[in-house]
């Protein structure tokens, strides 16, 4: 079924995407005939219960894997053509992950963490550093640039995980169940920094299988078996005040 469309530029364009595997001499379908579109400065949450399909299509969102069929657009580049190069090339650039076990650099202290994918792409230390301060402040992380990771608490840790996103200015922020390690307490100020970053404009993308975590988005996308079986806008006062 197709999903209503945002007015604005659109910057994701799915259709028909299907995603199967092959196990042993069978066949299983984890995707069927998605369609799926989000456009710049949106807040979408992807909501549905384990064994759903939406880490399968975070996945392919985030060009860490391809669909068996259908085609996807990112930005005006079709990703279903690209190689796997290009889209490793795509995926550093144009998409910035935060993750529920923040994936944090345990060695490294937190601008170390914050600037990798910057030194990744080939730019110098002290350049990567200039870049990254824009997002050390607003993330407030100033005062905690040499610690390591296991000096920080578990919110600490995901703003690092969130400013190590936004560091390269990615096209769109892929949040995969981004509070799933949190207390309920930093749970609501990270889903609040959330906000906050859609309402500086941008484009958030969050995978969750709970209402009042989705609920933060300004759009709520539904998935069960594989399928988008429609979508919703958060109630009145039910979405967070920023």
């Amino acid at each position: 079924m197709s999903i209503t469309e945002a007015t604005g530029k659109e910057i994701i364009r799915m259709s028909g995407i299907c995603r199967s595997y092959q196990m042993g001499s069978e066949s299983l379908q984890v995707l069927n005939d998605v369609n799926f579109s989000v456009c710049e400065g949106e807040f979408v949450s992807v909501l549905g219960p384990s064994g759903s399909g939406k880490s399968t299509l975070m996945n392919i969102i985030g060009c860490m894997d391809k669909a068996s069929k259908g085609e996807y657009y990112l930005g005006g580049s079709a990703v279903h053509k690209m190689n796997d190069r290009k889209m490793t090339r795509i995926r550093n650039s144009q998409i910035g992950f935060v993750f529920q076990k923040y994936h944090l650099i345990s060695q490294y202290n937190v601008l170390q963490n914050i600037i990798m994918p910057l030194v990744i792409r080939g730019i110098p230390h002290r350049k990567a550093q200039e870049m990254a301060m824009e997002s050390i402040c607003l993330l407030g992380l100033e005062g905690r640039l040499k610690h390591k990771p296991n000096e920080l608490s578990g919110g600490q840790q995901q703003r690092v995980a969130i400013a190590r996103a936004l560091v390269g200015k990615p096209a769109i922020l892929l949040a995969d169940e981004p509070t799933g390690a949190l207390d309920s307490t930093t749970s609501k100020e990270v889903l609040k920094l959330f906000v906050q970053l859609n309402e500086l404009g941008n484009t958030i993308i969050m995978i969750t299988h709970d209402l009042s975590v989705a609920s933060n988005g300004k759009r709520i996308v539904h998935i069960d078996d594989g399928r988008l079986y429609g979508e919703t806008e958060p109630e009145i006062g039910e979405r967070p005040a920023s």
